[in-house]
C-alpha cells in the first residue's frame, strides 16, 4: 500500500493540476457525479478535487473518514457543505481569483452580442437569410451601463466597458463611493441604476438578500430600451419576471449565462430572438480551467501539508501579510510551548500581538496558537480549520490583543492562559533577524533570550548556588547535551527561572530526578519535534 496522501479528482481537471500537485501523492480518479462510485471512491482520500457535478454534502463528508480538504476549482461552493465539512475539521478551499477575467469577459460580450444582435444576425445567415434591417443595433458609446455588484468581478467589467465610451454608474453598499470613484464609476441606489441605465449587468453572489433582486418590482423601473445581462448566478434576475418584461416591451433584450436551475435547455426564455443565451460558460476558458486547476492544487498541498491555506472558505485570516506569514510558526510553537507548561486545557486562552506587525491583520496568529495549544492535547489531527471548534468544544474563551507599541523588541507574540484554579500561564516569544530565528522572551513574568529548540526544559526552583552545576551533571550522565541556557530570578534567594534548551528529550525518570535534587516547584519538559 502507498504511504502517500491519496488526492481523489472527481471530474474533469486540467492536466496541469495534476502537475501541480507533483509526485508526492496517489492521485485516484472517480465521476464524481455518480453517487454510487463517489461514496465508496471517498472513504479512504485525504484531499478531493472537484468542479461543479460532484456534491460534497453531509453525506459524503461522513463517507470519508480521512478527508482533510475539499477542493473546488472554481469559485461556487454551492455543490459544498461548508457546515459540515467545518464539522468534521475538514477544509474547503476554491479559486476565487482564478475566472475573474474570464467571467467578466463573457459578460462584455454579452452585453456586445446584446447590443449588436450578433449571434441572432450570425445564426440567420447560416440559415441562409440576409436580414441587415431586421437586426439593426444600439452603440454603446454615451450609453450608461449599470453594474449591479462592484466585486472583482463587476470592476473588470466597469473598467473594459469604460473603454467602449459608456457611463458607469453601480450599485453597490458594500463599496464606498470615494473607491468607485476611482474607478471612473458613480455609486448610485439600485431604483436609480434601475432608472438611468442602458444597459445592466450583474456581478452578485446568490444569497437569500439578491435571489430574484431583479424582478417584477424592478423591470418595472426601467427603461423599455434596457437590456440586461446576467453572467453571475441563476435566480437573481427572476427569470419569469424577465419574460414577461421582454414580451410586453418593458425590456429590450438580454444576455443570459446562468439559470434558476441547471443544466436549463428548455426555457420560454430560449424562444424570444431578443434574447442571447449561453450555457454557464462563464468559467470556460482553457485559461481559467488551468488557474483554478493549478490554484486548488498549490493549496491541497499546504493544506495536507498541515499549513495554512490563503483560499480556505472555513478558516479564519484570509489573505495573510508578507509580513505576518513568518510568525505563524512562532504563534503554534508558542502554543504548544503554553500547553507543555501549563499541562491543562485553559479555561481562558489570550493571544497577544504587539509591535508593527498589527498594522496588518493578525487574526491568523491566534489561529495558529490555538493550533498549537491543541496540538498535544486531542488525538485527532487538529487544522486550522478543526482547532476553533476544539476551543469551543472544551468551553475554552478565546481573545486576540493587539498594541503597536512593543517595548523590547519589534514585534512579540504571548500566549495567555488561565487555568482552571486561577493561575496564569504564559510565554512569548519573537522573532529575530532577516532569517526570522525563532526566539523565546519571556516565560510568566521572567524575561529570557534563548533561540526556540525542539527540546526544552523549564524550571522553576529557589534561587541558591550549585543548581546550575546540578542539571549540568545530571544531564550530562544521561547523555543530554545542553545547547543554550537562561536563568532569571525576582531576587537573590527567590523564586528562580530556568530555560534549558537540549539535543534530546528529556526522559521522564531524568525529570524526576532533577526535580528531586534541585527541589523544583515545577519541572516541565517541552518537546516540539
Amino acid at each position: 500500500m502507498s504511504s502517500k496522501p491519496v488526492v481523489l479528482i472527481a471530474e474533469e481537471l486540467s492536466p496541469a493540476t495534476v502537475d501541480a500537485l507533483g509526485p508526492d501523492f496517489e492521485i485516484r480518479h472517480c465521476n464524481g457525479a455518480d453517487r454510487a462510485e463517489l461514496l465508496p471512491a471517498i472513504a479512504d482520500v485525504d484531499a478531493i478535487l472537484i468542479r461543479s457535478a460532484t456534491k460534497v454534502d453531509a453525506e459524503a463528508v461522513a463517507a470519508a473518514r480521512k478527508l482533510k480538504v475539499v477542493a473546488r476549482a472554481g469559485v461556487g461552493l454551492d455543490n459544498v457543505d461548508v457546515s459540515a465539512a467545518t464539522k468534521a475539521g475538514v477544509m474547503v478551499v476554491n479559486a476565487p481569483t482564478s475566472n475573474i477575467v474570464t467571467a467578466a469577459e463573457l459578460a462584455c460580450g454579452l452585453i456586445i452580442s446584446s447590443a449588436r444582435n450578433i449571434p441572432q444576425a450570425n445564426a440567420a445567415l447560416k440559415n441562409g437569410e440576409w436580414k441587415r434591417s431586421k437586426y439593426t443595433g444600439v452603440e454603446l458609446a454615451e450609453k450608461t451601463l449599470g453594474v449591479v455588484g462592484l466585486g472583482r468581478i463587476g470592476a473588470l467589467v466597469a473598467q473594459r466597458m469604460s473603454a467602449f465610451g459608456m457611463k458607469v454608474v453601480a450599485y453597490d453598499p458594500f463599496v464606498q463611493p470615494a473607491r468607485a470613484a476611482q474607478m471612473g464609476v458613480k455609486v448610485v441606489s439600485l431604483d436609480e441604476l434601475l432608472e438611468i441605465s442602458d444597459f445592466i449587468t450583474v456581478h452578485l453572489p446568490k444569497t437569500p438578500e439578491t435571489l430574484g433582486l431583479i424582478g417584477d418590482e424592478a423591470l418595472h423601473k426601467v427603461k423599455p430600451t434596457v437590456r440586461i445581462v446576467n453572467a453571475a448566478r441563476g435566480g437573481i434576475v427572476d427569470e419569469e419576471a424577465l419574460y414577461s418584461a421582454l414580451k410586453e416591451g418593458r425590456v429590450a433584450g438580454a444576455g443570459l449565462d446562468v439559470y434558476a436551475k441547471e443544466p436549463c435547455t428548455d426555457s420560454p426564455l430560449f424562444e424570444l430572438d431578443q434574447v442571447v443565451c449561453t450555457p454557464h460558460l462563464g468559467a470556460s476558458t482553457d485559461e481559467a480551467q488551468e488557474k483554478a486547476g493549478i490554484s486548488v492544487a498549490k493549496s491541497v498541498r499546504l493544506a495536507l501539508a498541515g499549513e495554512l491555506v490563503p483560499d480556505a472558505v472555513n478558516v479564519q485570516g484570509g489573505v495573510i501579510a508578507e509580513d505576518v506569514k513568518p510568525g505563524l510558526p512562532l504563534a503554534e510553537r508558542l502554543g504548544r510551548i503554553f500547553t507543555a507548561l501549563a499541562g491543562e486545557v485553559a479555561v481562558r486562552l489570550d493571544v497577544e500581538v504587539y509591535g508593527e506587525i498589527t498594522q496588518h491583520d493578525v487574526k491568523v496568529l491566534e489561529l495558529s496558537a490555538l493550533k498549537g495549544v491543541f496540538e498535544d492535547v486531542v488525538d485527532e489531527t487538529v487544522s486550522y480549520v478543526n482547532a476553533p471548534l476544539f476551543a469551543q468544544e472544551r468551553g475554552v474563551e478565546v481573545r486576540l490583543t493587539t498594541s503597536s507599541e512593543a517595548t523590547d523588541h519589534r514585534n512579540v507574540v504571548t500566549v495567555r492562559g488561565t487555568l482552571a484554579d486561577g493561575e496564569e500561564v504564559s510565554v512569548s516569544g519573537t522573532l529575530a533577524g532577516p532569517k526570522h530565528h525563532q526566539k523565546i522572551v519571556a516565560v510568566g513574568d521572567y524575561d529570557v533570550d534563548l533561540a526556540l529548540a525542539d527540546h526544552m526544559v523549564v524550571l522553576r526552583y529557589s534561587d541558591r548556588p550549585g543548581v546550575v552545576g546540578t542539571l549540568g551533571r545530571i544531564l550530562g550522565e544521561a547523555g543530554i547535551n545542553i545547547a543554550g541556557m537562561q536563568v532569571a530570578r525576582d531576587i537573590a534567594g527567590g523564586e528562580a527561572l530556568a530555560v534549558l534548551t537540549v539535543d534530546d528529550t528529556v526522559p521522564q525518570n531524568v525529570m524526576a530526578e532533577i526535580t528531586d535534587e534541585i527541589g523544583a516547584t515545577s519541572a516541565r519538559s517541552v518537546n516540539l519535534d
